[in-house]
C-alpha cells in the first residue's frame, strides 16, 4: 500500500530545491541541492508529509472497506447465527491493518 502520495514528496523536493525524485524498493530518493549522488529522503522528512497531509486516496479506501467488511460480518453473524461470518470479516480487518503498517 502507497503511504505516501508522491505529489506530496514532489511538493517538498521542489520547495527545498531536490530534483529527479524516484521511488525504488519502497524507498524515495532525489538529488539533494548539489549534489551528484541521490539520497533517500529523510524519514523524519517522510513522517512531517504525513503528519502534515494525513491518509493517501487508497488508505482512505482501505480503511472505508475494512470497517464495512466488519459491519457485514456483524449483522450477518446475528442474523445467520453463526460466527463465520465475523471471522471472516475479522481476517480482511487485520489483513488491511497489516497493508497499512509501516514496517
Amino acid at each position: 500500500m502507497k503511504r505516501y502520495c508522491i505529489e506530496w514528496i514532489q511538493d517538498w523536493c521542489s520547495e527545498h530545491g531536490w530534483t529527479d525524485l524516484f521511488v525504488e524498493q519502497r524507498r524515495y530518493w532525489a538529488f539533494p541541492p548539489h549534489a551528484v549522488m541521490p539520497l533517500p529522503i529523510p524519514s523524519q522528512v517522510l513522517q512531517g508529509i504525513k503528519e502534515e497531509r494525513g491518509l493517501t486516496a487508497e488508505e482512505k479506501l482501505w480503511r472505508a472497506a475494512a470497517f464495512a467488511a466488519a459491519g457485514v460480518g456483524i449483522g450477518l453473524s446475528y442474523l445467520l447465527e453463526c460466527p463465520m461470518p465475523l471471522v471472516a470479516s475479522f481476517i480482511f480487518c487485520a489483513v488491511t491493518v497489516a497493508l497499512c503498517d509501516e514496517e
